[in-house]
């Protein structure tokens, strides 16, 4: 298997090093495994300026070219799809199956995307003989986008896809602690042709980063995926200047089961899901409201695939979960234990640190904890679920509802009349129902409230990434 990669800037279609790093540590057994370059000032001043240079190329490049290069990357990543994998489970802690998993859905992004470059439409206004009004769609310019570390590759993917396609070029700085799966992406569109200045990849110290290039003119649109408050703060740095923002933030996502759902099936499904990239997901599913007369069985088929999920090292073929990313995941949620086991929370599996070494929690659940534990209203961002009663369907989405977030929600049921009475009531920009899917690549993705702006993949997906402009034509003076 291929060693962790040499991590460098992508500036003007050129890669090169820096004179200060960071660390790159395994979750597993926290060792270093490599070094991010963290841009000087001079390299964020010729990334602005290669993306100038980029984007009048590339926003005169025809939509059917963008999206043959975008989709000759995107055959390209799957074609390497071990070698990223396995440097997203060194640098993430993943298990290698889910990191290929990752992949996959990030190449989804590109082929998504690229079939909607070709289908930017605009439109004929009808009017009175002698004018024509025509609505165009065009490149919003350069964007300055940031990606988190919990998904190496797709996060940025998603972001990347979309500029790509829109004919924008992008300066991206992605994650310093997971930074291999967006310098695969720049490699791979490098690979597939893609004319220099149009993307490029800078990591450093994020706030220095983003408020130097947020305000400079050349940026016209800033994408963000992170924390809510990380969003505000960019939001409002964007405003000073009149920049327009796409945020997708933080959740804490609600799971309704209703008095006719299998509760044992959902149950064991729910457990399965929290698991899945221990729980660092902003969609993960957290907070259970399950009938009362469903809730003992749930609870039960919960905790007993709970406490057998396989916690280790993301390299071996057994692990269904591996580390956390980090110690502040680690730490925070030994916070969120420590506080809902003082305030009456039942811990029914989990709660503390496993292993001698490396990031290790395993999936930790809590039944009945009062609405003033901290859990229940602070998004724990790891494998914890809270599983509560509730005594009707009306309680279960009053509480859902009860939290400044709105990204994603769910619910098990099978009558149509709680179906609609659920799409109708409960704030979020995302809602499944019976799956705990809550987007692929052809749906827009995206949040309500303090969940964020805007939104990702589908057919909207490109909307934020253009300008609307109206072209007025009379064919005569007079």
């Amino acid at each position: 298997m291929t060693q962790y990669p040499d991590i460098q800037l992508f500036i003007d279609g050129q890669w090169r090093k820096t004179a200060d790093s960071l660390p790159v540590v395994n979750p597993a057994d926290e060792t270093v495994i490599g070094a991010t370059p963290v841009a000087a000032r001079a390299d964020l001043d010729d990334a602005l300026s290669a993306a100038a240079g980029g984007f009048k190329v590339w926003s005169m490049t025809s939509p059917a070219e963008r999206a043959a290069i975008m989709l000759r990357a995107a055959a390209i990543m799957r074609e390497r799809i071990d070698e990223i994998a396995h440097a997203i489970t060194l640098e993430h802690g993943k298990p290698f199956l889910q990191a290929r998993l990752e992949v996959i859905r990030g190449c989804e992004f590109f082929e998504w995307d690229a079939g909607e470059a070709v289908r930017t439409y605009g439109r004929v206004i009808p009017s009175k003989p002698g004018i024509r009004y025509v609505v165009v769609h065009q490149p919003i310019g350069t964007v300055a986008a940031f990606s988190p570390w919990n998904f190496p590759m797709s996060q940025p993917a998603r972001k990347v896809a979309g500029a790509l396609a829109a004919g924008c070029s992008i300066i991206l700085k992605a994650s310093e602690e997971t930074p291999a799966g967006a310098m695969h992406i720049a490699r791979a569109l490098q690979d597939a042709g893609l004319p220099a200045g149009v993307l490029n990849l800078v990591f450093g110290v994020p706030s220095e980063i983003s408020s130097y290039i947020i305000p400079h003119s050349q940026t016209r649109l800033v994408a963000f995926t992170g924390s809510t408050a990380v969003g505000k703060h960019l939001t409002e740095i964007a405003a000073r200047h009149m920049k327009p923002v796409l945020m997708e933030l933080g959740g804490h996502a609600p799971v309704i089961v209703c008095e006719d759902a299998d509760p044992v099936a959902a149950g064991r499904l729910s457990a399965t899901r929290k698991a899945r990239n221990a729980g660092q997901v902003c969609t993960s599913p957290t907070r259970f409201f399950v009938h009362e007369s469903r809730f003992a069985a749930f609870r039960d088929s919960f905790v007993e695939r709970a406490r057998s999920v396989v916690v280790g090292n993301g390299m071996d073929a057994a692990t269904e979960m591996g580390p956390l990313a980090n110690h502040r995941r680690i730490e925070a949620l030994e916070t969120l234990v420590a506080d809902a086991r003082q305030k009456g929370a039942k811990i029914l599996a989990g709660g503390d640190r496993i292993k001698n070494s490396g990031y290790f929690f395993p999936v930790t659940v809590l039944a009945e904890a009062p609405d003033d534990a901290r859990a229940m209203y602070e998004e724990p961002f790891g494998p914890l679920a809270i599983i509560n009663p509730v005594a009707s369907l009306d309680e279960a989405i009053e509480k859902a509802n009860a939290l400044p977030f709105g990204l994603a929600a769910y619910a098990f049921t099978d009558s149509a009349a709680n179906v609609e009475e659920l799409t109708q009531r409960v704030e979020a920009g995302n809602l499944s129902i019976n799956t705990l899917e809550a987007s692929v690549a052809e749906t827009p993705f995206g949040g309500v409230k303090e969940s964020g702006y805007g939104r990702e993949g589908g057919a909207e997906g490109l909307s934020h990434y253009t300008i609307v402009k109206t072209v007025s034509h009379k064919m005569k003076y007079a």
